[in-house]
């Protein structure tokens, strides 16, 4: 794999990461241990068996947790201090040749991971202020087919996984900038001129 695609889904991973860093990993881990990718050195553990037991056991205990409102929230905060820095080294890890990571690369793993991480969980509090759980719901499902279908992109096409990261980025940046718009727009006073 070239140093282009690489840098693809170093980044890829990190903002996957900021989303669901248990699945990420798991899924890193469960395409190098099925042989579909070759991983690099620095990833090599996560195709170890206990960290595939882990992490699929955290995954599965995500998937519930991020279903209940309010406590997607609470989720959302405490994992804030898990996908950061698992950003960071998956973006560190796959543009390491030789196993040593990168300052360079932690930091602008662990920014990628940290944007999609807010992202997430500012989208979801807004969410989370709907009196309804289909909403909820339909989120918390979106994100994880977004994330298995990310982690299925990225290491076909990582380039076209890349594109529409930044579109969708993009667009729920966007939405939730209209929507904070909306909900706190200041009105003006009575007889204020």
């Amino acid at each position: 794999m070239s140093s282009a695609h690489l840098f693809a889904i170093g980044v890829m991973l990190a903002w996957l990461a900021g989303i669901r860093a248990y699945l990420t990993v798991f899924g890193v881990g469960l395409a190098g241990a099925m042989g579909w990718v070759d991983l690099p050195q620095a990833l090599e553990p996560a195709q170890s068996p206990w960290v595939l037991g882990v992490s699929g056991a955290l995954a599965a205990a995500e998937f519930f947790a991020d279903k209940i409102p309010g406590v997607d929230s609470v989720w959302d905060l405490l994992q804030t201090l898990l996908r950061v820095p698992a950003g960071a080294f998956l973006a560190a890890a796959t543009l390491s040749p030789d196993g040593h990571l990168g300052a360079g690369a932690m930091a602008a793993g662990a920014g990628i991971a940290l944007a999609s991480h807010v992202l997430k969980s500012g989208s979801r509090a807004l969410l989370n202020t709907s009196p309804e759980p289909v909403s909820n719901w339909t989120a918390s499902v979106s994100e994880d087919v977004a994330v298995v279908g990310g982690l299925a992109l990225v290491f076909a096409h990582p380039w076209i996984a890349l594109s529409l990261a930044l579109v969708v980025t993009t667009l729920v940046a966007l939405m939730l900038w209209w929507v904070w718009r909306k909900l706190f727009r200041r009105t003006p006073r009575p007889g204020a001129a």
